[in-house]
């Protein structure tokens, strides 16, 4: 069976930036930064990726520009990858269309969940994961 989500929990690295696309639809785009889990490393710095990501929902945009960069948020999406260009030169493009978005506080972010109140398994309902959630079962295909 075939799944394709994603959820990612960082920091907004800068302002959204919102094109016109020639269907008349708005895509918003802008950059996740999320750090990688702890280990050690040459030089001691912290090592985080830069996520692109876009949505075409005009209420997940709308929250996306109401935060500033640096902000936490988390979203929800699924990993896409476009191809863009002449046959001869194609390009490979892969970021996450965000289906919903919402701010996360700092202190949450940083923290993770708390074990207090994380009985089976469960994430706390204020506090971001810090793992990929267990999956219990998945839903059947139509």
């Amino acid at each position: 069976m075939d799944r394709n989500e994603v959820l990612l929990v960082g920091r907004l690295s800068a302002a959204p930036e919102d094109h016109t696309m020639p269907s008349g639809d708005t895509a918003t785009k802008w950059r996740i930064i999320v750090r990688r889990r702890r280990r050690q490393r040459r030089g001691g710095g912290t090592l985080t990726d830069s996520v692109p990501c876009v949505t075409f929902n005009p209420d997940t945009a709308a929250v996306v520009r109401a935060l500033k960069p640096r902000d936490y948020l988390e979203v929800t999406g699924s990993f896409r990858c476009r191809v863009f260009g002449p046959a001869g030169g194609k390009l490979w493009k892969y970021e996450v269309e965000v289906v919903t978005a919402k701010p996360v506080e700092a202190v949450a972010a940083v923290e993770g969940p708390s074990d207090e109140g994380d009985l089976d398994g469960k994430q706390s309902a204020t506090a971001p994961p810090s793992a990929p959630r267990r999956v219990l079962q998945l839903a059947r295909a139509s």
